[in-house]
């Protein structure tokens, strides 16, 4: 996989690692911490306002809610703000969309189930999702009876399934029952999930179906009709035909030779009926496998869903933009000369390979951007600087000062 914008590293490890450059200097030290939890609590109060934003204008597609709830968001919800507001929070907090032709891979493969899901895609108007981090372990996964396999599986750390579902005249028009639906018509449902592999991303839709692949069919209907015909037409069949001639003529024949010949064919039947069963057993095994991981996805995987997926989304992008803030000012605040934002860039990707050993895609310029728009960083001829830390204390509690203004005296 490419290299990702997300830092797979919590805010106080990176700040704790910038301090260490100057942990002698406790004033310094102490003004550093003051800063970014200032800048944090800032942050905070964005997330806030998303959050807000996000809740009114998704509370009309909201199936949380009941339809009377609903009905009170007609002329305040907006699909097209919410929509947008929604992407602008994945991307804060460096999701990135899966593309079309990850998802048919994902659906052609699976890794731990070795089933085949059929997903009834009629059921929505939209469907995307979005993921970060990813990371790959070895695991023992069944492939024939007896015998496991150590293969290695690439999970994605975080997804975010988004299905707008149909309305209800579309539905009926493409013959879906309305009444057997999980969820109401014209709905959005929104998941987060944790840990998911690469190649069972269809798991974590909420309508796929078991349906056998073309090996199981293979397994089970190839012996049992080619097996079964060749037997009753090679032993059963001239058996029983060769007694009921004799019973029709009257004629002796050696009863004990076609009792022995008919029971070898019966006998013969059996065991590949027998088989048959078998291989339809693995398959309901199989079905029984992929309900276990539906049943750990929905108690130990899922961390969100609908509205209250909102919270987990606007900590993450909080906590995304707070390490980025962290990064780009320290860089910059220790370097002797002004760095271009490739520069920067370099820079800090050289450090986490060379010190952390973790190779990313820094998000330089949204990181100027930010530190831009709080009034640390400063652009000049293409070259930033910071300005250093005492006074961006002062400059961060003016920024607090102006976020309200019920206080400002009116002139007359």
């Amino acid at each position: 996989m490419t290299r990702e914008h997300y830092i797979p590293f919590n805010k106080e490890f990176l700040l704790e690692q910038q301090i260490a450059a100057f942990a002698e200097d406790k004033q310094k030290v102490d003004d550093f911490k003051k800063l970014f939890d200032i800048i944090e609590h800032y942050y905070h109060y964005e997330s806030f306002n998303l959050n807000r934003n996000l809740k009114q204008n998704y509370a009309l597609y909201d199936p949380d809610l009941s339809e009377k709830e609903r009905e009170n968001f007609i002329s305040k919800s907006d699909f097209s703000v919410f929509k947008e507001t929604l992407l602008a929070v994945l991307e804060r907090g460096n999701y990135y969309r899966i593309d079309q032709s990850t998802l048919k891979e994902a659906f052609r493969e699976s890794d731990l189930i070795g089933l085949n899901l059929a997903i009834d895609f009629n059921a929505f108007k939209d469907y995307e999702l979005y993921a970060r981090g990813h990371h790959k372990t070895k695991e023992k996964v069944r492939k024939y009876y007896f015998w496991k396999k150590k293969v290695e599986i690439e999970y994605y750390d975080r997804v975010l399934i988004y299905l707008n579902y149909s309305d209800a005249d579309y539905l009926t028009k493409k013959k879906v029952k309305l009444g057997k639906m999980p969820i109401d018509p014209g709905s959005i449902a929104l998941k987060i999930f944790k840990r998911v592999p690469k190649n069972d991303l269809e798991t974590i839709f909420p309508n796929a179906v078991p349906k056998m692949s073309l090996k199981d069919k293979l397994l089970l209907w190839v012996p049992g009709l080619f097996g079964g015909l060749s037997l009753l037409s090679a032993k059963v069949i001239p058996a029983l035909i060769n007694m009921y001639d004799a019973y029709q003529t009257g004629e002796t024949i050696d009863l004990l030779n076609s009792k022995t010949f008919l029971n070898q064919g019966l006998i013969a039947l059996g065991i590949l009926a027998a088989y048959c069963f078998r291989q339809y057993n693995n398959f309901i095994n199989k079905k029984i496998r992929y309900s276990k991981m539906l049943s750990d996805s929905l108690y130990f995987k899922n961390i969100g869903n609908n509205s209250g997926a909102f919270y987990s989304l606007l900590n993450s992008s909080e906590e995304e933009a707070l390490k980025e803030t962290i990064l780009a000012y320290s860089f910059l605040n220790k370097s002797q000369n002004p760095l271009t934002a490739s520069e920067l860039d370099l820079q800090i990707e050289s450090w986490f390979s060379s010190k952390l050993k973790t190779e990313l895609d820094f998000d330089v310029n949204d990181a100027l951007l930010k530190l831009k728009s709080i009034g640390l960083g400063i652009e000049t001829n293409g070259k930033w600087t910071v300005i250093p830390v005492n006074e961006a204390l002062i400059k961060i509690d003016e920024l607090w000062d102006n976020v309200f203004d019920y206080n400002v005296t009116k002139k007359i």
